[in-house]
């Protein structure tokens, strides 16, 4: 079977056939427990960020060990994702997904009863182990459980909204968990999500054995290099927000990092059973659908931190408003998503429809940036962030179909974690790189001026601004990207999907 879903097919491809599919009859109950595994994972990224300050009072820790309680989870999560996705694809999907799910309920259980900081990163470093495991399962079961052509772009798209609009929801029921009952049940809902997904998940799947022949070795070298290589990346760029870029834990890290990736790059292309094989991620379309994954992670930080910081601390809204007013955002984004994967992909291909939506996504962010003291929600806010959710959901999820289409079901797994990995790792360095503009802007502003409450909240202005202005940049730069990686044409959604052989 040819790599690319679009190269000239010079052997014949095989025809996904729903009588080889032994979870066709019942995929969209199937989708809705990878739906709830899914967004489980992507708002525990934001969850615990409206219940830092109640945790923090609680447990009695100290600001800076406030924010390893979102970076522990961060951590775990972005450097294991290859080698959670090829775990799949070892020892089957279901298995994988189970264990990551019944994981991930357990570990959430211990940091909701947590009586101490440690406990509580603990318990956020394990999530991430969990759903290192979880994500990628769940994106490959994805993959080989919806094969006719149309309903795949309707699953994608479903899954795609999710995976924007989950963390706004994230900040949502952040914000009613904290306000109407407890910090801790940030952490105990994931328990709720976990089992019902977990019960109906074991009833649903069925387990199929991976054949002998089928089934990949672990690439121990190359698991060892990436997940150094990735947890020293992600550990840099976090020391980013409590150091500067002349700190050695940072730049030593990043360097050390960057090291170790070209280390496991280098025998990805020489070893006989790579972690990542390079056939997945040299294939220009999948190139360019991570690349735009990897860029729209990046951008979308702005939209979740800065914005959250405008609404609560200068239009003084609560937390449950500050979810709620994300939610039109979530709604344009549901609606774009579904309608790029279903009816346009299929018929344009992913070229025109990633970057389009990128560079209604940097329109929405320009306008973004032109908010001030002044502002009003509705005058503001509401109709740039609805531009938003249209341009990503219009790329997010034609990016991530494609990302996997034409995937060997044995590199599944690996090709899911891969997308996984490039969004992680691209709000990481979003985190670090806006953080740092918008605090350099913020200093600029107020040097060599007398300070007044006035001024300073000019400068906080001045700094959100800042960060939408370069995240519309990076949008900007990702549709390029994306335009000259991507092939034009509807892409062949034939056999793209193949029959599971787990």
């Amino acid at each position: 079977m040819p790599d690319s879903p679009t190269a000239t097919v010079e052997a014949p491809r095989v025809v996904a056939d729903h009588g080889d599919n032994p979870h066709h009859a019942r995929r969209w109950l199937i989708l809705v427990m990878i739906g709830l595994a899914q967004l489980m994972v992507v708002l525990d990224a934001t969850i615990v960020n409206i219940a830092l300050p109640s945790a923090q009072a609680d447990l009695g820790f100290s600001n800076d060990a406030r924010q390893w309680v979102v970076t522990a989870y961060a951590l775990a999560f972005g450097s294991l994702l290859l080698l959670g996705g090829r775990i799949g694809d070892i020892f089957g999907r279901k298995p994988a997904f189970l264990v990551g799910l019944g994981g991930f309920a357990v570990v959430s259980a211990i940091g909701g009863a947590a009586t101490s900081i440690e406990m509580l990163l603990a318990a956020r470093a394990a999530q991430g182990v969990f759903g290192a495991l979880l994500a990628p399962a769940a994106l490959s079961l994805l993959t080989t459980t919806f094969t006719d052509p149309k309903e795949r772009g309707r699953a994608f798209g479903i899954f795609g909204a999710i995976a924007g609009g989950g963390a706004a929801i994230g900040l949502l029921l952040g914000g009613v968990l904290t306000e109407y009952l407890d910090w801790r049940w940030c952490m105990y809902v994931n328990i709720v999500f976990a089992v019902i997904a977990l019960a109906g998940s074991y009833v649903l799947l069925r387990h199929e054995p991976v054949a002998a022949s089928d089934r990949p070795k672990l690439d121990v070298p190359g698991t060892l290099t990436s997940t150094a290589g990735l947890f020293a990346v992600v550990y840099g760029f976090a020391n980013k927000e409590s150091h500067d870029w002349s700190s050695a834990s940072v730049w030593g890290f990043l360097l050390a990092g960057v090291v170790l990736l070209v280390v496991f790059v280098r025998i990805q292309t020489t070893t006989s059973h790579p972690l990542l094989p390079m056939r997945i991620v040299l294939d220009r379309d999948r190139a360019g659908a991570y690349a735009s994954v990897f860029l729209l992670g990046i951008g979308m930080f702005a939209i979740f931190l800065f914005l959250t910081f405008y609404l609560q601390q200068n239009l003084r809204f609560t937390p449950i408003e500050s979810g709620l007013a994300f939610m039109p955002m979530v709604a344009t984004l549901m609606i774009s998503a579904t309608s790029a994967t279903a009816l346009l992909l299929p018929r344009f291909g992913a070229r025109p429809l990633v970057p389009l939506g990128m560079v209604i996504g940097a329109v929405g962010l320009f306008w973004l940036s032109q908010i001030s003291l002044t502002s009003t929600y509705s005058g503001g806010v509401l109709l740039p962030l609805m531009v938003l959710g249209v341009g990503i959901g219009l790329s997010m999820a034609p990016a991530m179909s494609v990302a996997t289409l034409g995937v060997e079901a044995h590199d599944a797994g690996v090709a899911s974690a891969t997308v996984n990995t490039m969004q992680q790792i691209g709000g990481s360095i979003g985190t670090a790189l806006l953080s740092t503009l918008a605090a350099d802007a913020a200093v600029s502003f107020v040097d060599g001026r007398q300070p007044t409450p006035q001024l300073l909240a000019d400068a906080a202005i001045h700094s959100y601004s800042t960060a939408f202005t370069w995240a519309a940049g990076v949008f900007l730069v990702g549709a390029l990207i994306s335009g000259l990686l991507l092939r034009s044409g509807a892409p062949n959604m034939e056999g793209a999907a193949p029959a599971v052989h787990m």
